[in-house]
């Protein structure tokens, strides 16, 4: 069994919209790994970060993603940092990976800067922002089959970008 995509990106990329829309149009379950870890630990990925930290954060993440990538058939999104394990590049090799690219105007635009996002939460988010897509950005074309850059296209023009680059268009539900 495995994931006919996995989507990766910032936050902001449209992962869960996305995921969620692609999921359909193959006639496939969506799963989001986040929503996997809050259900595991019983909290929120913030409360996670405050109370156990980043590291068990990571920990946590890197697990459930193993476990997703072994039991779904679906749509797999992955939070946006899930990339950064190296244990998780490993595992996604050979997974069709579709990297959804944004840029920093259009992602913070999108995640708005008073933001519950732990990583985005601080003094100046939109520096963060940007020192998290600087960090980032290789590494998700590291793992990715597919980049589609999300800035200038709706949900459903990704979905359609997407599905043509998997070889998939002409599928529908």
């Amino acid at each position: 069994m495995s994931p006919r995509a996995v989507i990766v990106g910032p936050p902001g990329s449209g992962k869960s919209t996305v995921g969620r829309l692609l999921a359909e149009r193959l006639g496939v379950t969506f799963r989001d790994t986040d929503d996997d870890i809050v259900a595991r630990a019983g909290k929120s990925i913030s409360d996670i970060f405050t109370t156990d930290g980043e590291p068990a954060f990571r920990a946590l993440e890197e697990e459930t993603i193993a476990t997703a990538l072994a039991e779904h058939d679906g749509v797999l999104a992955l939070g946006g940092g899930a990339v950064l394990a190296r244990g998780t590049r490993e595992r996604l090799a050979g997974h069709p990976v579709v990297f959804l690219n944004v840029g920093m105007s259009e992602g913070v635009r999108r995640v708005g800067l008073s933001t519950a996002r732990p990583l985005l939460s601080g003094v100046n988010p939109r520096a963060t922002y940007k020192e998290l897509l600087d960090a980032r950005l290789p590494v998700y074309r590291e793992v990715a089959a597919v980049e589609v850059d999300t800035d200038t296209r709706t949900p459903a023009e990704v979905v359609a970008a997407i599905a043509e680059a998997l070889g998939v268009s002409g599928v529908t539900k």
